[in-house]
């Protein structure tokens, strides 16, 4: 007997005039005056120009505002029927990558599409969120508890994980593991569970450390102790670090950042943007960033709490949780509290793929709130949607 999904709300349908009326503008508000703050840092970072990354980036995030309305409007059951074939489509595009990947910095984890180059990594960290929802959203407890029902599962999150961390890039895999993590606990998955794989993921460590590339294993070692190499593995943490401290309490001004401007701050338009925007603003400018970041990711926990189904509570609190994980990881990595990875901050950044995978998040997060009064059960005949 097919299995589907359909409503047991009472509402059967919203029309397209209600799912306006319902749609969360505040959070839409938030996301367009972090975007922009984005976009002003860039063209600081050119030099007070728009070229070349201003103008682009306000292009990539005015076609992803768009998507961001389509994602959002969309009903809720569709992302939950797609769920898997999505999945799958990242994955084979991860694949792809090892086969026709275009090469950068020393790392393979481009497909070229002419137009832009697309990075299927920043697309399985949503994908990968999006099956984990679909497969637990009718779970029990009981299922739950039972260690064979989490192989799936496991298997989802692991498979696309070692596929990234062979392109190399250590930063994304972690937040794949950290992601998937979240979601497992926020389903009800006991904590001793937690703890045996962490106890095997200690014991793992030196064949891990193996097979870290020799660049990975300098930045470990950078990391405990970047003044060893401070003019080669070093650079990029000690001159974010001096353009941290000059900024001091508000900064030095706007377009006015010297070590971002003369040149010593590195990648000053992608990885390291918010060492820039923290030697012009100043602590203050920091801090506030960081505030509208609080705001973002509070509106997301309280979108994912109100759902009243299980599809839409797991998916928020995934979706929520790997956008925290870009935001901490890029902190914490140009301020030396972890070693430097390859992770954008979200809307900031200099990056289109990375626009893209944050905004739909947030387009799923809005089509979460719109539904939220919409119960997803199992029947057992099949009902289209």
């Amino acid at each position: 007997m097919a299995t589907e999904y359909y409503f047991t709300s009472n509402a059967t349908e919203l029309s397209f005039r209600q799912k306006l009326l319902h749609f969360n503008w505040p959070l839409l508000i938030l996301l367009c005056v972090t975007a922009s703050v984005g976009i002003a840092m860039l063209y600081s970072a050119a030099n007070g120009n728009w070229a070349p990354w201003a103008t682009r980036q306000l292009a990539r995030f005015a076609f992803s505002l768009v998507l961001l309305f389509v994602v959002g409007l969309t009903d809720i059951r569709i992302w939950l029927r797609f769920a898997y074939p999505i999945y799958f489509v990242a994955l084979v595009l991860l694949i792809a990558v090892e086969l026709i990947g275009a090469t950068g910095m020393g790392a393979q984890r481009w497909i070229n599409l002419g137009v832009f180059n697309l990075q299927p990594s920043e697309v399985m960290k949503i994908a990968s969120v999006l099956a984990l929802a679909r497969y637990f959203h009718s779970a029990t407890l009981e299922e739950v508890a039972r260690p064979l029902y989490l192989i799936v599962p496991v298997v989802m999150v692991l498979a696309p994980a070692a596929l990234v961390l062979k392109q190399p890039d250590l930063g994304t895999a972690i937040m794949l593991i950290a992601a998937g993590g979240a979601v497992m606990f926020a389903v009800g998955v006991r904590l001793w569970k937690f703890a045996v794989v962490l106890i095997i993921t200690i014991g793992a460590m030196p064949v891990v450390w193996s097979t870290l590339r020799p660049y990975q294993q300098r930045r470990i070692f950078t990391f405990l102790d970047p003044e060893s190499d401070p003019l080669g593995a070093g650079y990029h943490i000690l001159q974010s670090k001096i353009a941290l401290g000059s900024g001091g309490l508000f900064g030095k001004g706007f377009m006015k950042g010297t070590q971002s401007h003369l040149n010593f701050l590195p990648e000053k338009q992608t990885d390291f943007i918010f060492t820039m925007l923290a030697e012009e603003f100043g602590l203050a400018g920091g801090l506030a960033l960081l505030a509208l970041y609080m705001l973002l990711i509070i509106y997301g926990f309280a979108i994912s709490l109100r759902s009243r189904n299980q599809f839409g509570r797991v998916l928020g609190i995934g979706l929520t949780v790997t956008v925290s994980l870009y935001v901490f990881i890029n902190v914490a990595m140009v301020m030396g509290l972890v070693p430097v990875v390859g992770v954008p901050l979200p809307l900031i950044s200099y990056g289109g793929t990375a626009m893209l995978s944050v905004m739909i998040a947030f387009g799923l997060l809005i089509s979460i709130s719109i539904h939220r009064d919409v119960q997803i059960g199992r029947h057992g005949e099949t009902e289209d949607i």
